[in-house]
């Protein structure tokens, strides 16, 4: 019997909002939703955006003036508006206008004199040009003579072709809610999305890892440029040619693995599996099925997934841009005919584009097989039936498509039949495409769904593309995808591709239902998470929806098992929301366990059956199998 990987809880932050409970969802089919969510979406984001905050039992602006719940759209709602989604690049980042650079420039004498300048001596090259004559001067100055060019390098800056991005919400600074310790922005906003998950799920985490044994609780997160802010792989490359001295820091902090390490190491106190992988755009997904595939095969009972980016630098956009993979401001003005960009509509999946727009975010799923999710009457938000990874095979062009993504679109799709039945697929399900933007994409990302809705006699094949909104947050892209498709499920609001004006021509559109609003839908049972990645990185996850998971759970554990866990289910939905009252008025309390737990190795008892951890209450139990049995 194959475990069910079950959602019982998701977290995270991206230019949406906050993850846990829809907000980021919710922010982007507000139009679309009641009076009642509509004023709840609005607090949350402006207490998240520091525009308001409690104080003293209260909500109080800026100044210091309370501020009531019902009057925060019409006092802040511009603001929370315009300060979230696809927006122009915001100065905490780097000035768009003015972004700095070293200008080259080379000095020749003028009217046959030499170049004369005095320094400090200790500011002196090593080693010295043969050209230079040096002059001892008094105070420790030196006078240099040069009579040849001389090249430098000055600070200099330059207008930067791409200027908007999906950024973290306007004010939102997770280095304030917690000890940051010269943390860099990716690791900041992994703490902030990890307490966001957990918290989501209304348990308590010890009594979550009480309930397995040690090593059946795993961590699988990753990023996959690492953390390039000047705290971490940034600083290190940018420190020396600046004239300043490397951290001690630089290094550790900016690897690709560091999201892992301090989920494990300062929010869980995980000493279960560890696991780090990327696989470019796919990177959620590749993390997902290790953690799905362990699920499966009892190694792992509570998984914690994750990955992370905060990646808006201007050597990271320089170097897409230079792909031609960016939307530019040229590129922009071209295809809408006007001298003025949109930067609200950089990101056009499936329309008429000229590239993808960077995003930062970061997205934690919590994962537990079926039987412990009952068991600790966890509220289920869905699940996971399996994740297909396949290659591109050989290429001309590291960067183009391939077959890859033919074989896991197609392998979800034949699992969801299987499943579910093929009604179900063709009536009830929808695809939360890769939809990166760019024109290449758009041809070969719809032919794929195209063939396949053949294949599988689908019609109006329901897409979205939730980077129209949050731009492409690179590692945990497809988490952004999972987290639009857990929205849809719980809301029945598809949320359209509101940044085009229409489908674009060579987009194979005949059997996809591909809108330019948002629209109700009914009931879905099935989510595509789709991602084509560089490199031949592709990945596609079946994911079945909260009542379809009920409805399983019922037909293996029974209707006794049910009942019990409808009873402890109720404290679960009480905890839940009372997380969901205090996020929404700011009161986040992250969690941050700097040295709080640690374990005193001696304290480790070991014995040849079992070894018991201090912390914890169950032991870790040895096999006492011979796998290989059929080998001797």
């Amino acid at each position: 019997m194959t475990a069910l990987s079950v959602i019982v809880g998701m977290g995270g932050i991206n230019a949406a909002g906050r993850t846990s409970f829809h907000q980021g969802y919710r922010r982007i089919v507000l139009d679309s939703l009641s009076a009642n969510a509509r004023q709840e979406t609005f607090l949350g984001l402006a207490t998240l955006m520091n525009l308001v905050s409690m104080q003293e039992g209260e909500l109080k602006d800026e100044s210091g003036k309370v501020v009531s719940q019902n009057d925060i759209e019409s006092l802040f709602g511009e603001q929370v508006i315009a300060g979230t989604l696809i927006r122009k690049i915001e100065k905490n980042h780097f000035d768009v206008d003015a972004t700095p650079w070293q200008q080259k420039m080379t000095f020749t004498a003028s009217d046959e004199q030499n170049i004369v300048f005095e320094t400090r001596r200790r500011d002196l090259p090593q080693p010295i040009p043969a050209s230079w004559l040096i002059e001892d001067l008094e105070d420790k100055k030196v006078k240099i003579t040069i009579s040849a060019e001389v090249a430098i390098k000055h600070d200099s800056t330059r207008d930067n072709p791409i200027k908007a991005a999906g950024q973290l919400p306007t004010g939102f600074d997770p280095s304030t809610m917690y000890n940051s310790r010269y943390q860099p922005r990716g690791l900041q906003a992994t703490i902030f999305a990890a307490t966001d998950a957990i918290k989501s799920t209304g348990l308590d985490w010890q009594s979550i890892m009480n309930s397995v044994e040690p090593d059946q609780i795993g961590t699988y997160s990753a990023s996959i440029a690492g953390q390039v802010n000047d705290e971490g792989f940034g600083g290190l490359i940018r420190s020396r040619q600046q004239g300043e001295r490397v951290s001690t820091k630089q290094l550790a902090l900016g690897l690709n693995t560091m999201s892992t390490d301090f989920i494990n190491a300062y929010v869980t106190g995980n000493v279960g599996t560890t696991f780090t992988t990327s696989g470019a755009c796919a990177t959620f997904l590749y993390n997902l099925r290790a953690a799905v595939n362990d699920i499966q095969a009892g190694r792992t009972r509570v998984a914690v997934v994750a990955s992370v980016e905060c990646a808006i630098t201007p050597e990271m956009i320089e170097g897409f841009g230079n792909m031609g993979a960016l939307a530019n401001e040229e590129g922009l003005k071209r295809l809408d005919g006007t001298d003025t960009v949109d930067h609200r509509r950089t990101s056009r999946p499936f329309g008429e584009n000229c590239g993808f727009t960077i995003g930062e975010g970061a997205q934690v799923v919590i994962l537990m097989d079926d039987a412990l999710a009952l068991e600790l009457g966890a509220q289920i938000m869905g699940s996971v039936a399996d994740v297909f990874v396949n290659a591109d095979g050989v290429k001309k062009s590291i960067t183009a498509p391939g077959p890859g993504n033919y074989i896991t679109m197609a392998k979800s799709v034949a699992l969801a039949a299987n499943i579910l039945g093929i009604d179900a697929v063709q009536q009830r399900s929808f695809i939360l495409a890769h939809g990166s933007s760019t024109p290449q994409n758009r041809v070969t990302e719809s032919l794929i769904y195209h063939r396949v809705a053949q294949t599988f006699a689908i019609d109006n094949w329901k897409v979205s593309a939730p980077k129209a909104f949050v731009g492409h947050t690179l590692a945990p892209a497809s988490g952004d995808q999972l987290a639009m498709a857990l929205g849809v499920f719980t809301h029945n609001i598809m949320p359209g591709i509101t940044t085009i004006d229409k489908v674009a021509d060579d987009v194979h559109s005949q059997h996809l239902d591909i809108r330019t609003a948002h629209y109700q839908c009914d009931d879905m049972d099935i989510a595509f998470i789709n991602s084509k990645g560089f490199g031949g990185n592709n990945a596609t996850a079946t994911v079945l929806s909260p009542k379809v998971t009920i409805n399983m759970l019922a037909k293996r554990h029974g209707s006794a098992v049910m009942n019990k866990y409808a009873q402890s289910n109720k404290a679960v939905k009480a905890a839940q929301a009372d997380y969901q009252q205090q996020a929404d008025l700011g009161q986040y309390a992250l969690i941050y366990r700097f040295g709080d737990g640690m374990i005193e190795e001696n304290d480790i008892v070991i014995s040849n059956t079992q070894m018991n951890i201090p912390g914890f209450e169950k032991a870790i139990k040895f096999s006492k199998t011979n796998p290989y049995q059929d080998m001797f």
